[in-house]
């Protein structure tokens, strides 16, 4: 289906733990749900929880098409997921990490997730002739092998121009490839408590866009989602005060 690396190991690891728990050849419907509600209630569990049952969903649909394998979870209606405020972070949290690392190219990576919302694949491979410096925007090869654009603003051009890059259609601009960005960032949440990894940063973009009076749906399409209901998940945290700035009375 040329899906990603990342998918890949997350069907990988769901699929592990299931059937080393589970009898897949002979499970009926209850055994997948006895699993499901094994795993762990809170927060993170719910949507682990969630994330287990879509990825046992399209196993058994692929052996149903494959190997005219019984398809036991079709119509099975998928657990009920909380609610929970999934973690971003704020304008100076963003800053204070630019701050506190020296290197230009890792200041440009922060600066870039934070301003485009890219996924940690996508910024991963952008090469120097993707850049449309006039127009700061990049095109980029997205979820699904799909060629779209991501626009980015003025701190993280001033951070990549200052990249010296040689331009290559094989290189990307970084040096890096998405296992050296995630260690990077990994290291710089240890050196400075903050949350930092590349879907805290997708959910940054669409939360702080959110509080700036940025609708929804124009979220979604700049950070290339495919519905409004994973946007409105990401901003959760944008309260009834942040939007209160941007009220007009209807009437006065």
């Amino acid at each position: 289906m040329g899906v990603s690396p990342s998918t890949l190991r997350f069907y990988k690891d769901r699929l592990s733990k299931f059937t080393s728990n589970i009898n897949y050849m002979k499970a009926s419907r209850k055994d997948i749900e006895r699993y499901l509600n094994s795993i762990p209630g809170n927060s993170n569990g719910l949507a682990t929880r969630h994330a287990s049952f879509r990825t046992i969903k399209t196993f058994y649909r692929w052996l149903s098409s494959e190997y005219s394998f019984c398809n036991i979870v079709k119509g099975m209606s998928a657990p009920i997921l909380g609610k929970p405020i999934l973690p971003s972070l704020s304008q100076n949290e963003v800053l204070k990490l630019i701050e506190e690392t020296h290197s230009m190219r890792d200041k440009a990576i922060i600066a870039l997730f934070t301003e485009s919302g890219l996924r940690l694949s996508e910024l991963a491979n952008i090469r120097e002739q993707d850049i449309d410096w006039d127009n700061r925007i990049i095109k980029i090869l997205g979820k699904g092998r799909k060629e779209a654009y991501a626009p980015f603003g003025k701190l993280s051009e001033k951070y990549m121009r200052s990249l010296e890059v040689e331009s290559n259609s094989h290189t990307n601009i970084w040096g890096l490839n998405e296992w050296g960005i995630a260690s990077m960032l990994k290291r710089l949440e240890k050196t400075t408590g903050i949350t930092c990894n590349p879907h805290t940063f997708r959910r940054t973009f669409a939360c702080l866009l959110r509080k700036a009076g940025v609708d929804t749906m124009t979220i979604k399409d700049l950070g290339r989602w495919e519905s409004l209901e994973m946007v409105q998940r990401y901003t959760r945290s944008v309260n009834f005060n942040d939007s209160l700035r941007f009220y007009k009375a209807p009437l006065s």
